[in-house]
């Protein structure tokens, strides 16, 4: 992103995820450019993460089956990797702890998990937040979270009815006044630049420090091309944003190892760290011309002008 408009003081956005490290992994790039240049960005991050796995031995006894404090040491993590990112508005949906890290499905399910939260509460928790900061956009997963994760699932669904509530004029009053959100974006990846980056990564495995590499399907939000209205490129300006990225992903260290351009989770294979982020409109008006793609999501929406801020300035 090489510019963005100047009215970015006036502009708000608001992401949704599931656990700490997400946001980094999907969005770390739209994050940090555009918190640099003065728009209001607020994170929601709907568990603490308590059921990662744990990739540094060192740390090993903050796991689950162990002494059971991941989720409080990832929170640190994420207010590490906000800093990297330059974003000061970032919560956990309804306080932390509110909502427990559910695990995969197919594994024993925790009883506070938040796939099994009542969607009404949990929406409700997230409509004072929308109906608070009033963003504009609002990013979040697919139907399908991405890649299947129940916490993910849920989140697009915590998303989704939180923003048709909070426009509701007659529902719940006393979380604020109703705000109509203008555009919601999933998050996506292009198969052209995925396949692209694959293809290099396998060039590059010999010198790194990972057994083997991801397959394509791994990455999740991956779709044709021709699904993707809006992409945000983290090489411009010297690549600074991409540098931003996946230095958010590096305070992320008991979930992610980075070695630039390529990261790994704890399965320990390796996989391409995308300088370039990608999006697909699911609510709202494309603000490109036709058959072209938006290069900011705030494309189209008549906002007032206002002075845009330096990266360092957050620093």
């Amino acid at each position: 992103m090489t510019a963005l408009p100047a009215a970015a003081a006036a502009r708000r956005l608001l992401l949704v995820h599931a656990h700490p490290d997400d946001e980094s992994i999907n969005n770390g790039v739209t994050m940090a450019a555009y918190a640099a240049a003065g728009v209001a960005v607020t994170l929601v991050t709907c568990t603490l993460g308590e059921e990662g796995e744990v990739i540094p031995p060192e740390l090993a006894h903050l796991a689950p089956e162990r002494d059971g404090t991941l989720g409080a040491h990832r929170i640190g993590e994420l207010a590490a990797a906000m800093r990297e990112l330059g974003v000061t508005d970032h919560r956990f949906l309804g306080g932390a702890g509110r909502y427990r890290d559910s695990g995969m499905l197919g594994l024993p399910q925790n009883a506070r998990g938040f796939w099994g939260a009542d969607l009404d509460e949990a929406a409700a928790d997230l409509v004072a937040v929308l109906r608070e900061t009033r963003p504009q956009v609002v990013v979040t997963y697919d139907p399908d979270g991405g890649y299947g994760h129940p916490d993910h699932i849920k989140a697009h669904r915590v998303a989704t009815r939180a923003v048709d509530l909070a426009a509701e004029p007659a529902y719940r009053r006393d979380l604020g006044a109703p705000h109509a959100v203008a555009k919601v974006y999933w998050n996506r990846v292009a198969r052209s630049d995925a396949e692209h980056r694959f293809a290099e990564l396998e060039k590059a495995m010999a010198d790194l420090p990972w057994p083997a590499a991801a397959d394509l399907g791994d990455v999740p939000g991956v779709v044709d091309d021709d699904r993707v209205t809006a992409r945000i490129d983290g090489t411009a300006d010297g690549g600074r944003w991409a540098a931003r990225k996946a230095a958010a992903m590096r305070a992320h260290a008991t979930q992610v190892a980075v070695q630039e351009p390529w990261f790994a989770l704890s399965n320990g294979l390796a996989q391409p760290l995308f300088p370039v982020e990608y999006y697909e409109l699911a609510h709202g008006r494309s603000g490109a011309p036709a058959g072209e793609v938006e290069s900011d999501l705030f494309a189209g929406l008549d906002l007032p002008a206002a002075a845009p801020r330096t990266a360092e300035a957050h620093r």
